[in-house]
């Protein structure tokens, strides 16, 4: 059992690092953006690129799929999400949605639709309470619980993180002070692309690289961002580790229903919240 909890922290870990960004932007620039997805998937496919190439650091090949997203996220935030600020959000989910389909294509041009595996960098386990643990998977779950509190430290303690948590409570207010939130807007986007990125690239040694595999993780972080509360860190956080673990107990015991569960905690807590209200 507590290789099932323990995966299930891993899948955690894996979903915060892609929920957080669509957290902040879901909830500070009002955009539903899909094209998230896509970043989560360039990452392991430049990482694939290096290891094909004779690289043999899996460090070094997961930095270079990080830095690779960098450009990537400016471009689709200047060109596309910009443009969508204060419009509807059906046409925000057409528009990002288009560009992950495009980026999809493209990936599939360069790198084929075939599945490509990428072995555990690690390679050695971890024995706890008489239970082997792959010592890749603490290191990842870690790496997630770091992070969070790099995130934390960045919105609370930094100028940029500070005018974002209060254009996220009065954007206007603001505004009217005379600073230029959509720059700030866009280095919380980049950055929250790098984090997807991050956990593609964590993500790849566990499953297979393929050209769709950010499409069934969107939609689970979107279930988290719903139930963790849009902006908001923490919450984000804990769902994150809740519906992974969660996930993976629904698995051992019935693997059909691991999959579903998120989104029946999802309705269940917007039910709650709105019979709250």
């Amino acid at each position: 059992m507590i290789e099932v909890f323990f995966y299930g922290l891993t899948v955690g870990g894996i979903l915060y690092l892609v929920s957080i960004g669509l957290s902040l932007t879901f909830g500070i620039m009002k955009i539903v953006n899909f094209s998230h997805a896509l970043v989560y998937a360039l990452g392991p496919y430049v990482l694939v690129s290096y290891a094909l190439k004779g690289g043999e650091s899996y460090i070094l090949g997961s930095l270079l799929g990080i830095l690779f997203v960098i450009p990537i996220g400016y471009v689709v935030e200047r060109f596309v999400i910009r443009r969508l600020y204060g419009v509807g959000i059906d046409l925000a989910i057409i528009a990002t949605y288009a560009t992950l389909l495009i980026g999809v294509d493209v990936i599939k041009f360069i790198w084929g639709a075939t599945p490509i595996p990428v072995s555990d960098p690690v390679g050695s386990y971890l024995m706890l309470f008489h239970s082997r643990l792959p010592l890749y998977r603490v290191m990842v779950v870690l790496l997630a619980i770091a992070v969070h509190f790099f995130v934390l430290f960045f919105f609370r303690k930094t100028m940029v993180g500070r005018i974002v948590v209060a254009a996220l409570e009065d954007e206007d207010g603001v505004r009217s002070l005379g600073i230029s939130v959509g720059k700030y807007f866009s280095i919380v986007f980049v950055l929250g692309c790098c984090l997807a990125a991050l956990g593609g690239v964590l993500y790849a040694p566990i499953t297979a690289v393929h050209p769709y595999m950010g499409l069934s993780i969107l939609l689970l972080s979107f279930a988290v961002v719903m139930v963790g509360g849009m902006g908001n860190l923490a919450g984000t956080f804990y769902a994150s580790l809740f519906m992974g673990i969660l996930m993976s107990v629904a698995g051992r015991i019935w693997g059909p229903v691991a999959d579903t569960i998120p989104f029946i905690v999802m309705a269940l807590v917007i039910a709650f919240r709105r019979r709250k209200v």
